[in-house]
């Protein structure tokens, strides 16, 4: 069983950054298809960045909400293949939510819906104001 541990949330002025982490408990050599996402009270969790980690021609895919593209990047740890990042640039009082990351050993290609995913952090708490 993978566990994940995120870091890094906190509390930002508008344009600021963060640099959120998600750390796996178990060997990650299996991990296909990294996401992360938010959830606000009140609303639908959305997916706002995920990457596919497979192999193939396709390995390295990412994709992005709109919300989001051009100012957070998804990316691995070059060494630490369990360890995994979300870059927030730009940060704005619309990206306040509570963050999760989740991992996925079998996928074929980048992943975007939660129901994809078998394992799930406990969630990080991000608010720009």
């Amino acid at each position: 069983h993978v566990q994940l541990v995120e870091s890094g949330g906190g509390l930002v002025q508008p344009g600021g950054s963060l640099r959120l982490s998600c750390a796996a408990s178990a060997s990650t050599t299996s991990i296909a298809c990294v996401g992360w996402f938010r959830l606000v009270p009140g609303k639908r969790r959305e997916a706002i960045a995920s990457i596919y980690l497979g192999s193939g021609s396709t390995h390295g895919t990412t994709f992005y909400h709109t919300s989001v593209q051009g100012r957070f990047t998804i990316s691995r740890d070059k060494s630490a293949k369990n360890l995994w990042f979300l870059q927030m640039n730009g940060l704005m009082p619309g990206d306040t939510a509570e963050y999760f990351c989740a991992a996925e050993p079998e996928c074929a290609a980048v992943a975007i819906h939660g129901d994809e995913f078998s394992h799930w952090g406990q969630g990080t708490q991000v608010t720009v104001s």
